[in-house]
């Protein structure tokens, strides 16, 4: 049975913040984590209570490939760039953002993987210019 994930965290910057300290603090610096490496540490979040963002934060810090394969095995119907993207816009459109806090969590920015992100920013972009001028 396939299923979606949760609902994206409404504060995406604070969540990424958060998730992205935990990583380096466990697991080192790196370029990506594994989907497994994120999941752990969602769960030792303060977030573990509530909904479980770790597929939001998979498309932030884990590569494509790994989330594809991650959500293929277990079932789940979460698509990477669209994530990435929403995860990214929401970091951009933050009302606290401070491009200056980012380095302070201390990850390789390849996280980020500009070219997924805007293309799938491109690929929506019809669709948007659309729903304006409807």
């Amino acid at each position: 049975m396939s299923y979606t994930c949760e609902p994206s965290p409404i504060n995406k910057k604070e969540y990424i913040t958060y998730i992205g300290k935990i990583l380096v603090d466990d697991y080192g610096k790196k370029a990506f984590y594994k989907p497994e490496e994120v999941k752990k540490a969602h769960n030792k979040s303060k977030w573990y209570d509530g909904l479980d963002f770790s597929c939001w934060g998979m498309s932030t810090f884990s590569s494509h490939s790994d989330f594809d394969f991650y959500h293929s095995k277990i079932g789940e119907n979460c698509n990477y760039v669209e994530m990435k993207t929403e995860m990214f816009q929401g970091i951009a459109n933050s009302e606290s953002l401070n491009w200056l806090d980012i380095p302070d969590i201390d990850i390789d920015s390849s996280f980020f993987e500009l070219g997924d992100i805007f293309s799938g920013i491109f690929e929506n972009f019809g669709e948007i210019l659309a729903s304006i001028f409807e």
